[in-house]
């Protein structure tokens, strides 16, 4: 629930980006760049879970973060840029122990050959998030509910959220104080970082999530309006449907690289498919396909981008599970705080700041996204296999002497 929520949160802006755009008095550029500082809360604070999670564990730290999220939603409803700007800041540095509280918990108390089922179940619930922050509260908004009531509510929402963890998490047996607290994080996030699988982790999955945390919650109700001359109701549903192939493919393709015992080759195939995907939805005619068709299996198949996280922990020292999802958390969106800017400024480029931006400036301001699909290809044949078939050991040939 926790992470369904936090999701939410940050799908929600694409479909207020002109009511922030008014409230705020921000260009489509700044709405983009005051959106987008919920990325840089979640990136470093990404490490911060990861170690708070191997030395204090899920308890301690889980409903402070959902606490935090409530905070800064409450901030954002204020309506003062500053404030707003903090509050995004917040919800991000919150919203990150969602998911590694989440995944932390799935993959040590459950077999390790579930281990990529179960973090797709996971990610299945905040795409689920997602899809509300887009499908739901669009239609609320178009509805007649202002911004700031949302996003007071939400508030609200996540301080009764924290509250409930709090209540529901289960104590875990204490353990040991150290005096080396800050040496022995060190210690955890430097073997993690130097292990070069760690990086390529990191990479591939920032590649494979840009389409969908920057192209589609940031920049796809506002695509389908103006490049393809859809009604607002009709670009917020199209929009959703990306999330909701998340919601049936996170799950489906960690089930299938379990029981195959492979996640290259899923990987590998998934992205081949995104990148044809993302292709035809910028350079393909409108209507090429049935409506709904593309967002839906692009979607699908960008949930690939969840088997990096499963590697990274099986690539690394059990004790630094929490430490490890951390780290990929921290590289993965720290392409979407980086890059999401970058974007807004290439298509700002490209239109020459006026209006209306047409489907050409799209085309130009999006299309390193397919570069950046292809390269995550490339290097997924440079990660080890980590997969149950690949760990299993080679049978014995009985002796014929």
């Amino acid at each position: 629930m926790y992470y369904f929520y936090q999701y939410t949160l940050r799908s929600a802006p694409a479909v207020m980006m002109t009511e922030l755009s008014t409230a705020f008095d921000l260009t489509a550029l700044g709405v983009a760049s005051l959106v987008g500082l919920f990325y840089y809360g979640y990136s470093p604070f990404s490490l911060v879970a990861g170690v708070a999670m191997d030395r204090l564990g899920p308890r301690m730290v889980v409903p402070l973060g959902a606490a935090i999220v409530g905070v800064g939603a409450l901030l954002f409803a204020t309506g003062n840029s500053q404030m707003a700007s903090a509050g995004r800041f917040l919800q991000g540095a919150g919203g990150v122990f969602a998911l590694i509280g989440a995944a932390y918990i799935a993959t040590t108390n459950f077999p390790p050959s579930r281990a990529a089922t179960l973090i797709g179940l996971t990610q299945m619930f905040g795409m689920a998030g997602g899809s509300a922050g887009q499908f739901v509260v669009g239609p609320l908004i178009a509805a007649g509910v202002s911004w700031q009531a949302f996003w007071a509510g939400m508030g609200v929402a996540g301080l009764v959220i924290g509250a409930g963890l709090w209540l529901l998490l289960p104590a875990e047996a204490p353990v040991a104080r150290r005096d080396d607290w800050l040496k022995g994080a060190t210690h955890a996030l430097s073997v993690v970082f130097r292990n070069p699988q760690s990086i390529l982790c990191g990479i591939i999955a920032g590649l494979l999530f840009i389409p969908t945390t920057i192209f589609d919650m940031i920049w796809g109700v506002r695509f389908l309006q103006e490049a393809r001359g859809l009604e607002y109701a009709e670009a917020v549903i199209r929009s959703a449907t990306v999330p909701i192939g998340w919601i049936i493919g996170c799950p489906v393709l960690g089930l299938l690289s379990d029981r195959i015992g492979r996640r290259k080759p899923v990987i590998v195939v998934c992205a081949m498919i995104l990148f044809a995907c993302l292709l035809l939805i910028l350079h393909g005619k409108a209507a090429a396909f049935p409506p709904y068709v593309l967002g839906l299996v692009a979607g699908f198949v960008s949930g690939a981008a969840m088997l990096p996280y499963t590697i990274i922990k099986e690539a690394n020292p059990p004790r630094v599970s929490g430490t490890a999802t951390g780290v990929i958390n921290f590289l993965n969106f720290t392409f979407s705080a980086l890059l999401g800017p970058v974007f807004a400024g290439l298509l700002t480029a490209a239109s020459g700041g006026g209006a209306p931006t047409t489907i050409e400036h799209y085309r130009t301001g999006f299309q390193p996204l397919l570069y950046g699909v292809a390269l995550a290809i490339v290097l997924t044949f440079f990660l080890k296999e980590t997969g149950p078939a690949a760990r299993a050991p080679m049978p014995v040939l009985a002796s014929t002497s």
